[in-house]
Order: C-alpha cells, then sequence, then structure tokens
C-alpha cells in the first residue's frame, strides 16, 4: 500500500537504526531456525530414535532443566562479567556445533537417544547464558521510552518465524528426515552470531564487587509486586504448558494420525495467531492498559488449548480443532510477552537485570523440565489424552495469580527504579 503521494511506507523508526536493525536481524535468523528446530528435534526422537512418552518427556526437560541447575549463578556472572554481546555469540556458535552433531552421527548410523538427552541439556545450557546476557544488550540499544515498540518489533520477527518455520521444519523433516533438517536450526546460529558480532553498543560495564550476586536478583522480584504476581502466573502457565507440549507432537502423530508436514501447518497457525498478536498488543494495552492486557494474555494463552484434546470427528474436523487452538493460543502467548517484557524490563534496576533475568528463568523456565518430566509420566499412567486435558485447564487457572496484583490496575509504564 501507498500513501496519497504515491510514496511506500518507511519502515518503522527502529529499523531505521542500524545498531537495531543488526540487533533484530540477528534474533530473526536464530527465531527462524529455532522454529524449524522445535519441530524436527522432537521429531528426531520420535521418528528416529522410537521414544515413548516419557522418553520424550525427559528429552523436552532436557533443554530446560539448566534453567533450575545454572540459572542464579549464569545471571551472576553476567553481571559481573559485562561484554554481553561476546557471551551471545560464544552461545550461538557453540548451539549451532551441539545441533551439527546430530545429522553427522545419524549419518554415520551411531545416533542414540542418549545423544539426543546431551545435545538437548547443552544446548539448554547455552540458551540460559544467552538469555541472561540479552537483556542488558537489550537495555543497551533501545531508549526506555521505546521498550514496547521494540518488543512489538522483536516478537513480531518471532511471530514470523512461527508461520514460516514449523510449515518448512515439516517439509523438511519429510523432505530429508528430521535430524538433516536440524542444519537449518545450526545456520541460523551462525547467522545470528555475524550479525552480533558487526554491532558495537554501548554496554553497561561489569559489577565484580557487587555483594549477594546469587540472591540479588530474587530479592528484586519479592520486593517488586509487578515482577512476584507477573512471575507466579507465567509459572504456572509453563508448568502446564510444557507437560502439553512434551505430548503435543506424539498425541498428533499417533493418535489423530496428523502427518509430520500436515503438523508444521498447524503449528504454523500458533505462528499466525503470533502474528497478529505482536500487531495487537500495542493496541490493547493502549486501550485496557498495560497490565490489563497481561492478564488477557494469560488467559488466552492456555485456554483454546483445550481443543486439542477434544478434537474429534473427520481429518477436516480435527484439523479445524487444531488449527482454532494453536491460532488462538498464538494470539495470547505474543500479547502476555509483549506487554510483560515491557513490564519487567521498565521495574528492574538496570544494575541487576542479568541476575532478575536468571532467577526468573530459575523460576519460570525451571519449571518447564518439571511440567514435561510430570506430562511425560502422567501420560503414560493415565493417557496422553487425559494429561492434554489436565494441562489446558492447569494452565488456565495461571491467570488467578493476577486478580490481587497491582498488575491489574498498571495502565502504563511506571516510572524508572533507582538503580
Amino acid at each position: 500500500m501507498t500513501d496519497r503521494g504515491g510514496a511506500a511506507p518507511r519502515p518503522p523508526s527502529l529499523l531505521r537504526e542500524t545498531e537495531f536493525r543488526r540487533y533484530w536481524s540477528a534474533g530473526a535468523i536464530s527465531l527462524l531456525g529455532d522454529a524449524i528446530g522445535d519441530i524436527a528435534l522432537p521429531l528426531v526422537g520420535v521418528l528416529a530414535v522410537h521414544a515413548g512418552p516419557s522418553e520424550m518427556g525427559v528429552l523436552t526437560a532436557l533443554i530446560w532443566l539448566p534453567n533450575l541447575v545454572f540459572a542464579l549463578h549464569a545471571g551472576a556472572w553476567a553481571d559481573r562479567a559485562g561484554r554481553r554481546r561476546h557471551t551471545m555469540i560464544a552461545a550461538d556458535l557453540g548451539r549451532g556445533l551441539l545441533l551439527a552433531s546430530v545429522p553427522a552421527a545419524y549419518a554415520l548410523g551411531s545416533l542414540t537417544l542418549a545423544q539426543l538427552y546431551v545435545v538437548a541439556f547443552a544446548t539448554g545450557s547455552l540458551s540460559l547464558l544467552f538469555n541472561v546476557s540479552q537483556t542488558g544488550l537489550f537495555a543497551a540499544i533501545v531508549e526506555r521510552a521505546r521498550y514496547l515498540e521494540a518488543g512489538m518489533l522483536l516478537n513480531g520477527s518471532r511471530a514470523v518465524s512461527w508461520v514460516v518455520g514449523p510449515s518448512l521444519g515439516g517439509v523438511l523433516v519429510q523432505a530429508l528426515t528430521a535430524p538433516y533438517a536440524l542444519l537449518a536450526d545450526t545456520l541460523s546460529f551462525v547467522g545470528s552470531a555475524i550479525l552480533l558480532g558487526s554491532i558495537r553498543p554501548r554496554e553497561a560495564p561489569g559489577q565484580p564487587s557487587e555483594p549477594g550476586p546469587l540472591t540479588a536478583g530474587l530479592r528484586t522480584i519479592w520486593r517488586t509486586p509487578a515482577l512476584r504476581f507477573g512471575l507466579a502466573a507465567t509459572t504456572t502457565i509453563n508448568l502446564f504448558d510444557f507437560a502439553f507440549i512434551a505430548l503435543f507432537l506424539l498425541y498428533a502423530t499417533r493418535s489423530l494420525h496428523i502427518h509430520p508436514g500436515t503438523i508444521g501447518v498447524v503449528l504454523g497457525m500458533a505462528a499466525a495467531g503470533s502474528v497478529v498478536g505482536s500487531v495487537i498488543a500495542g493496541r490493547v494495552s493502549n486501550r485496557i492498559g498495560i497490565g490489563p492486557a497481561f492478564a488477557l494474555g494469560c488467559l488466552l494463552f492456555p485456554a483454546p488449548l483445550a481443543l486439542v484434546p477434544l478434537a474429534h470427528g473427520s481429518h477436516t474436523a480435527v484439523l479445524t480443532y487444531l488449527f482454532a487452538a494453536e491460532f488462538l493460543s498464538g494470539v495470547g502467548v505474543m500479547v502476555l510477552d509483549i506487554t510483560f517484557g515491557a513490564i519487567s524490563t521498565a521495574v528492574t534496576p538496570g544494575a541487576v537485570r542479568a541476575r532478575v533475568t536468571g532467577a526468573f528463568q530459575l523460576v519460570n523456565y525451571g519449571v518447564r523440565p518439571v511440567g514435561a518430566l510430570g506430562g511425560g509420566l502422567l501420560g503414560a499412567a493415565v493417557g496422553v489424552q487425559a494429561t492434554l486435558w489436565v494441562a489446558a485447564v492447569g494452565g488456565t487457572l495461571g491467570v488467578l495469580w493476577l486478580l490481587p496484583s497491582p498488575l491489574m490496575r498498571m495502565r502504563s509504564l511506571p516510572a524508572a527504579p533507582d538503580a
């Protein structure tokens, strides 16, 4: 579309700034590869090494287990050391090498479930280092007044990657087999590292003498109601969501008889919903307030997943249920992520950002392996469909944490906290 004078619309102002554009591009490339890897790695377990429900639970859990083991230490190290961009580059390259080992072993006929477990845990550890460093780099590149705008752009590219990635991943799995499809994720990490290496933001220096490095993030969260209640809600949602994730592909392929290529299209509907969510998040926040918009996302993300165990009837009817579930959930997760990302960045003192991120990941990401393992064990005990029902209902109850919180009265971002 063009304006009245016939000129093409200009890109968002942040994308006209070189540092942010390269930072954003690095994330976009990596996210596309991740979206492919998110469907390819579990399908390696299902199709290449024939994992069962409990084994799939373990595989999913190991990706997130480092958050339980290392999160506080990773955050403290990142705040002390500084040099967050260098840490992120090293993490990108390390993850690329680890994922490349899977197709290499498959080509040699030596791929085992044990290797998948090691790759899952090691890539999860490097992702943890990447994530605790990212918040500080984001704050070094983006002005405070533009946090929500930047978050919408970053999550918008994430949503687009979810549109393209799962569908492309499903096609690659069918065309090349699941292990070789992981090469796309390897290439994406290399591309991200190159782009991050091309920027020179002015980062906050490390703080080697800061007292109480391991507990500072937890104390900040506990003393900040917006962080405390937001963490409680998102942790509850994640606990049940990962019980759902651990079994979804297994249920879709073995119980609903959906082919990998079609699963990619189904997951692409979640991505389409995420694109919509990334577009409307700012408008919803302006209309009802950023805190209530976050609460709306906490409800809309898990509730539609109940349509998956409800799916029945003809193949077309089953796909309709799955499409609706994934699309609506995608809208919800993007509204949730964009609004709470802006809130948490705004209320967190800059001196402890990495430690707060580490503490968040200890709890919020730390429950993910618990949820995945619990989902796998419960699925083996009472059945996969029943477990999916438990996961969908349990996740929806997470929004109850927000009802007595100040987040429900937060109309806009609060003033900057003391450093």
